[in-house]
């Protein structure tokens, strides 16, 4: 069931910030992207109650800093309970993406992509989840 209801207001500098992630996204107009927002903020609230999950960690970083591999490592190693499996992927003549496939409560897992998408030298991180049970 939909339901339609006018009279929300934003400052000026939300309703930009709305626009832009309208565009950014490819959102057909502003309320798939209000739907949208409202809908990954439920499902992270949800994530919060430390459900069994799994995953994906990403990250992209230059491959020739060889610490950064050694520390992803070391991390992983600590936390091997939860670690699935590792893939590893050359981008290009710099970038290297390493997908880390997790499973186990929500907390954990946010714990370990946030010691791994911290490590110094990291391009770009992010955590994927979805419910496992």
């Amino acid at each position: 069931m939909s339901v339609s209801r006018f009279g929300v207001s934003l400052d000026e500098e939300l309703l930009k910030a709305l626009d832009d992630y309208v565009n950014d996204n490819a959102f057909a107009n502003r309320s798939q992207a209000i739907r949208y927002l409202i809908e990954k903020n439920m499902v992270e609230e949800k994530w919060k109650c430390d459900n069994i999950v799994a995953g994906a960690v990403v990250l992209v970083f230059n491959h020739e800093k060889k610490e950064i591999l050694k520390k992803s490592s070391d991390i992983q190693y600590h936390y091997k309970d939860y670690v699935l499996s590792v893939q590893g992927f050359y981008l290009n003549d710099l970038n290297y993406m390493e997908i880390i496939a997790v499973k186990g409560p929500s907390r954990k897992l946010t714990e370990v992509s946030d010691k791994l998408i911290g490590i110094k030298g990291i391009q770009h991180g992010k955590l994927v989840m979805s419910k496992a049970k």
